[in-house]
């Protein structure tokens, strides 16, 4: 296995589930961190309040994803429809990961092992 910081993570709108072979410090194997969840408002006073609110939401969420792939030099992401694309931009306009190599493919719903499985698979680890 290599010593290369690795992340993966599958993403849909409503929960992330991100593998790492990383801490702070080092590089080892591969672990599951705890789900990242969105939050999804309801009830607004307008349209327009509702996709503000929904924007604001979406960017947390992508903040707290991006707190967990802190020193990841290379990242897998996998998930359901546009959100994977979605968070590829919104890291790629984001200083610190401008120039991450980040590689994207479709999946349907998977148990967090599935997960894991993936991501290992994916770096051949």
């Amino acid at each position: 296995m290599s010593d290369k910081k690795l992340a993966g993570l599958w993403v849909d709108t409503h929960k992330a589930v991100v593998v790492k072979n990383h801490d702070a410090q080092n590089a080892f194997k591969f672990f599951l961190c705890s789900p990242v969840k969105a939050v999804i408002q309801h009830g607004n006073s307008s349209e327009n309040a509702g996709n503000n609110a929904e924007q604001t939401n979406k960017t947390k969420f992508f903040k707290e994803i991006e707190h967990l792939l802190t020193n990841s030099q290379e990242v897998f992401i996998t998930g359901p429809g546009t959100i994977q694309e979605e968070l590829k931009h919104y890291l790629h306009d984001t200083a610190q990961f401008k120039d991450l190599n980040i590689t994207l493919e479709s999946s349907q719903q998977m148990s967090d092992e599935q997960v894991l499985e993936m991501v290992k698979t994916h770096f051949n680890a």
